[in-house]
């Protein structure tokens, strides 16, 4: 099975570094200090996994994330805070679908299992597109063949 492709936008650089050190014989990671860059990534890569931050200065997280959705919408979101806001929070499930709201500081091996979870069901997820288009397929070759063979009787 293939490695993740794990996109992480933080303005701290500290985090990122973190992020990165911990997680890079994991999984493929990709950092961004601003969502700016985080979209050049996402525009250049096949990104599984999408981590933000909440509290950036250009946009907030949750803003971030409804914009991926609507440019990107295959990427799994989570959102990491350190802040607790139920309100929030509330936004990020409404307007960002995340997937899962993790608190800072984080701890690797949680987080290292909650991406290979995600992971998971990002392939569950490709692996049913591919089935559906397969069956789609199948049906039509069916229907044609059942048509061929009504006209020829």
């Amino acid at each position: 099975m293939k490695k993740a492709n794990v996109l992480y936008v933080d303005d701290e650089t500290t985090n990122l570094t973190a992020f990165k050190a911990a997680f890079r014989r994991s999984f493929n990671v990709f950092i961004a200090e601003t969502a700016r860059k985080g979209f050049e990534i996402l525009e250049k890569e096949e990104i599984h996994v999408v981590l933000t931050d909440q509290r950036m200065p250009e946009i907030t997280g949750v803003e971030f994330l409804k914009e991926v959705i609507q440019k990107y919408p295959k990427p799994i979101r989570i959102l990491i805070t350190g802040y607790t806001d139920a309100e929030v929070i509330k936004k990020a499930i409404n307007e960002g679908h995340i997937y899962k709201y993790i608190d800072k500081p984080w701890d690797n091996d949680d987080l290292k299992n909650i991406i290979d979870k995600v992971f998971e069901v990002y392939c569950l997820r490709e692996e049913n597109e591919q089935l559906t288009k397969d069956l789609k397929r199948v049906n039509k070759q069916l229907e044609f063949m059942l048509r061929e063979k009504l006209n020829s009787e």
